[in-house]
């Protein structure tokens, strides 16, 4: 099986896929193909196989293109040796909910800097943006406990969103009140599949596959 994913090293949506290859154990089967994907600027190599103009994208040589984070990780979780990332039974919703409110404060990370860089940004907006955001930030600390041996779905989705933070939202100093959250990051933080996909803002230097 040929898998292309396309790809970018400052894509939090990207790098949840990665460190869900990594962790299972399925990344060396990934080539990865540089794509840029500008809200303004379609790019037709990318429209060829999602034309949402969206990344991650991953194609497959024994079937249709997949796209979103969400369904490519589903997939991952079909290949590979390793135990699976979405739990079966009634642990499945936890790691399923976790995994939505993360990717929504991604989401939401990802407006609030587009709306920042914006010529005449609304203020109405970037105080809505702020408010969620700590929201979405309260509920997590309110729910962090120590960081599993295993990482489901649910935690992977969380890393990456609050790496993302770290990463365009300094000045937002999440830690900040935040210990049990931030004590969780750090697990998060050390482990090889997250120090093998961090983001860069250097596109010559990219994820190690590996």
């Amino acid at each position: 099986m040929t898998l292309t994913l396309h790809w970018s090293p400052r894509s939090p949506f990207v790098r949840k896929v990665m460190v869900a290859a990594h962790e299972r154990g399925v990344a060396d089967r990934l080539t990865l193909v540089r794509s840029v994907a500008i809200t303004t600027d379609p790019n037709p190599a990318l429209m060829a196989a999602n034309p949402l103009n969206k990344i991650p994208t991953l194609e497959r040589d024994d079937g249709p293109p997949l796209t979103d984070s969400r369904v490519i990780c589903e997939f991952l979780d079909t290949i590979g040796d390793a135990p699976p990332l979405i739990p079966e039974g009634e642990a499945r919703w936890p790691a399923l909910r976790r995994q939505a409110m993360a990717d929504g404060l991604t989401d939401l990370l990802v407006l609030w800097r587009g709306e920042r860089g914006r010529p005449q940004p609304s203020r109405p907006h970037l105080d809505a943006y702020r408010v969620k955001a700590i929201a979405t930030l309260d509920r997590l600390e309110l729910e962090a406990v120590e960081f599993p041996a295993r990482p489901d779905i649910g935690d992977i989705a969380v890393g990456c969103a609050l790496a993302y933070a770290d990463f365009r939202f300094a000045d937002l100093a999440w830690r900040g009140g935040r210990p049990r959250l931030a004590s969780w990051q750090a697990g998060f933080d050390a482990r090889p599949a997250a120090q093998a996909t961090a983001i860069v803002d250097d596109e010559a230097k990219p994820m190690a596959p590996a």
